[in-house]
């Protein structure tokens, strides 16, 4: 999502997997994924004139979670990026947020070969507060990721006091 929205080129650390990785980061079936990230991406994203978005896209595998606490430290709030194939693997980030008190929402990255399902079922599946918006997103459209960010910043606005 970061590389997709970013105006600046992105920091990325990806490396190509290899079967070193292979116990470490497990694949979804039938994904055709050669590159994982090994820290974090940064980018930067203008909203308005007086609004810029520094983005922080953070791998949510257990080993990166010790990340969690430095990204969200000034954070004005997060976007839960979700793989339906891989529900479960949303669990520590929607937890995290929730009683980090940070507001977030949860986007569904839909891309070819995932499978789609009903907004209820997987808020449902998620056992999603009704408060936290749930949308749909492709991470690799500009216009997409583009969507999804301002969805959280009028989240944000909406639910921060000031």
């Amino acid at each position: 999502m970061v590389g997709s929205v970013s105006e600046i080129t992105p920091l990325r650390t990806e490396a190509i997997m290899t079967d070193a990785g292979s116990g470490t980061d497990e694949l979804a079936p039938g994904s055709d994924k050669t590159t994982t990230t090994v820290a974090m991406d940064f980018g930067r994203l203008h909203i308005a004139d007086d609004l810029i978005l520094y983005l922080f896209g953070a791998p949510g595998q257990r080993r990166f979670w010790f990340m969690w606490d430095d990204l969200a430290r000034g954070a004005v709030g997060a976007v839960v990026l979700v793989d339906t194939r891989r529900l479960a693997d949303a669990f520590p980030a929607i937890d995290y947020f929730e009683s980090s008190g940070l507001p977030f929402i949860v986007a569904v990255n839909e891309f070819d070969g995932a499978p789609v399902y009903e907004e209820n079922d997987v808020r449902d599946a998620l056992t999603l507060n009704p408060a936290v918006p749930l949308l749909r997103c492709d991470a690799r459209s500009r216009s997409s990721s583009a969507r999804t960010l301002a969805a959280l910043v009028q989240h944000t606005l909406a639910t921060t006091p000031y």
